[in-house]
């Protein structure tokens, strides 16, 4: 082997059967015969050398064999292995597809149901909201401020409830499920849970408003008292009257009486000023200047609240008191007392003696629509602009429900209802009378006089310089030459006030 020469075609024959000895990925080897055909081909020193050397170096490096057969089998076994593969992997993508529809018409089911549940509680929550409004509407007529509460408690309750129901519905439309929520029980919403202590603490609030207005008229009515005595005690005529008032009852049991009148007119304006100062206090409570909201209402000049309680008590009273002057005040064209005068003053008598006793508000209970229910709705229509109306009650439903025939039963009503039975009384003891009594009223400047007007600040004006700057209630002049002083509120003589 030493002494062999090595030639080139040796070494090239060494290098392609030690290609051919290893395998190519995938275990395939190719086709030694064709190698050795390109092999021969394309080496150009397959001729040199002798026989002999290429016999002995074949014997140093044996050439491997590679069998088509193999090869083939090779390649049979690989497309059959793939083969199984590939239906492998479609059996297992028609198994997750399969799947998945039936997770999706399972998903489907249950959105459906869920919106079929949704729809239901809708439906019903739309009826409860009904039912609630339903009974709303039967507190109205007759007012039953009770049953007003707790039915409009009934309104707000479905109505957020269904307020809810919309949320839900929201919810899960943005959710990438858009599976629809179920409410829990054991966690309600915040609103819900507070709902109950908010209806607690307007209930307390209206209550304490209520209260502050009898508190107004019970200092009203207290002030007026001490003013009543003041007076007495600077016009020692003013004791006679107060007399009067004491022996005033006594006189009921027979005929009218001139004293008896000036009893009754005397608590007709007391009744009058507690509803003016009840509604002053309504005003500032709704947030309003007491100033301002009192010249929307009055068209008397105001620049402070002293003077805006003696504005609406003047407002008050020529509302109360329009068309004093006709039996009926003018509600219909009634002429009874023209017909048979006397049996009228008897009637007109009967009827005063039998409604004094009365609470205006279980009368109207009972009788709305009599005289003095029509009465009252004719002058309630009139008393307060819509505006003034609407910031003070929150709303027209009070002039609805007395256009209607109906009487609310609540605190501004009852109190308007107290003065308007008072005025109520005295018209009937006017027209008890024989003959009956003439009312005048002061001018805007005339000149102040004593024996016929009182100034509403409660003591006489010393000197001269001063003039009426509004009328705040009329006086009366009886038969037997009594007076009933109108009550003026004074200005400085040139003022614009």
């Amino acid at each position: 082997m030493a002494s062999k020469a090595v030639t080139i075609g040796d070494l090239i024959h060494r290098v392609a059967s030690s290609c051919l000895s290893n395998r190519f990925p995938g275990n395939y080897t190719l086709d030694g015969s064709d190698l050795d055909d390109d092999d021969d081909d394309d080496d150009p020193f397959a001729d040199f050398g002798d026989a002999a050397d290429a016999d002995a170096e074949d014997d140093q490096c044996p050439r491997p064999t590679v069998r088509p057969e193999e090869g083939d089998e090779e390649a049979r076994r690989l497309r059959i292995w793939e083969e199984a593969e590939q239906e492998k992997r479609m059996a297992k993508n028609a198994a997750a597809a399969e799947e998945a529809k039936e997770a999706m018409k399972v998903e489907g089911a249950e959105r459906a149901g869920d919106a079929e549940s949704l729809m239901a509680e809708v439906f019903d929550a739309v009826s409860g909201v009904r039912r609630a409004y339903a009974a709303l509407q039967g507190a109205h007529c007759p007012w039953d401020p009770d049953r007003m509460r707790a039915a409009d408690a009934g309104v707000v309750a479905e109505l957020r409830h269904l307020a809810r129901l919309r949320d839900r519905f929201r919810r899960a439309a943005a959710s990438p499920g858009g599976r629809i929520p179920r409410p829990s029980p054991s966690a309600p919403p915040l609103r819900e849970a507070v709902a109950p202590y908010e209806a607690a603490l307007d209930d307390l609030r209206r209550q304490l408003q209520g209260k502050q207005a009898e508190v107004d008229g019970l200092k009203e009515k207290l002030a007026a008292a001490a003013t009543n005595r003041r007076n007495a005690r600077l016009h020692p005529s003013k004791k006679h009257h107060h007399h009067i008032l004491l022996a005033a009852p006594a006189a009921e049991a027979g005929a009218p009486t001139a004293e008896l009148f000036v009893a009754c007119a005397e608590q007709a304006r007391a009744a009058t000023r507690a509803f003016a100062a009840h509604l002053l206090h309504l005003l500032r409570a709704a947030g309003l200047d007491p100033a301002a909201a009192t010249r929307s209402v009055t068209k008397i000049p105001v620049s402070s609240p002293q003077l805006a309680k003696h504005a609406l008590e003047a407002h008050a009273t020529a509302v109360l008191l329009g068309g004093f002057e006709h039996e009926s005040f003018y509600l219909d064209g009634s002429l009874s007392s023209l017909l048979d005068p006397a049996a009228f003053r008897r009637e007109r008598y009967a009827q005063y003696r039998d409604m004094r006793g009365m609470d205006p508000g279980e009368l109207l209970g009972v009788l709305p629509t009599c005289a003095f229910g029509r009465y009252a709705g004719s002058k309630f229509a009139s008393l307060l602009p819509p505006r003034v109306e609407e910031a003070v009650l929150g709303g027209e439903e009070h002039k609805k429900a007395v256009g209607a025939g109906a009487h609310p039963r609540t605190p501004f009503y009852g109190e308007f209802l107290r003065a308007a039975k008072a005025v109520w009384l005295l018209h009937l003891l006017a027209f008890a009378l024989e003959p009956p009594p003439s009312h005048f009223e002061a001018g805007r400047g005339a000149e102040f006089h004593p024996e016929y007007m009182e100034s509403v600040a409660g003591s006489a004006p010393r000197g001269g310089g001063m003039v009426v700057g509004f009328a705040v209630a009329p006086g009366f002049k009886l038969c037997n030459a009594a007076v009933v002083r109108a009550r003026v509120y004074l200005v400085p003589r040139g003022s614009r006030q």
